[in-house]
Parts: structure tokens; C-alpha cells; sequence
């Protein structure tokens, strides 16, 4: 097995090195719909960014907790409901510090 495994390895960079782009990764240019692209790959981005991707996973994990939250919610009863609030009360607090740090301003 564990000659499998090596000659599966060296098998694999041996078609690397044959099927690899010659030039410099940085020169050889990635596709982006047939165009160059402008900024290099690993360019900074403004900080107004930051705060729109955590309301983005705030929101993106509140739906992960609202679907299975939606199939035991009618055999659990009021108790469900009312956590469910809670929790979006919390992210309801996020969003307003939010608003007031004035993340959701674009200009």
C-alpha cells in the first residue's frame, strides 16, 4: 500500500511538470471572462467590506438555525417560537450596532 501510494504521488508531479504553465504564475494571467484582470490577486480591500461580509454570515447562519428550527417547531410548540425571537433579537442587535457604526452606508 504504501508503495501505492508514493508511486501514486510521484506519478502525480511527474504530470504536473508536464502539463504545467511554463511562464511566471503572476505573467501567465488568470482567465476572468476572457479578460486581464485589473487589481492583482491578492490586493487589499476597503474596510467598508468587513463589516458587509459579517452581516452576510449573521444572516447566512441564522438561515442555517431557521431550517431545521422550521420542522420541529410545530411538534415543540410555543417554547420554539419563543427562542426563535430570541435569537433573532440578538441578530436584530447586530444589525443595529450596525447601522449606527454605519456599515451599511456605501458613500
Amino acid at each position: 500500500m504504501a508503495v501505492l501510494a508514493v508511486g501514486a504521488v510521484v506519478a502525480l508531479r511527474l504530470l504536473h511538470r508536464l502539463t504545467a504553465v511554463r511562464a511566471a504564475p503572476l505573467t501567465a494571467g488568470p482567465f476572468l471572462s476572457g479578460g486581464r484582470p485589473e487589481e492583482h490577486a491578492v490586493s487589499r480591500f476597503h474596510a467598508r467590506w468587513y463589516a458587509l461580509t459579517f452581516l452576510f454570515l449573521a444572516f447566512d447562519v441564522e438561515m442555517l438555525f431557521m431550517y431545521p428550527w422550521a420542522l420541529v417547531v410545530a411538534e415543540k410548540g410555543m417554547p420554539a417560537v419563543a427562542e426563535m425571537f430570541a435569537f433573532l433579537g440578538l441578530l436584530m442587535c447586530g444589525v443595529a450596532y450596525a447601522w449606527r457604526e454605519g456599515a451599511l452606508r456605501w458613500a
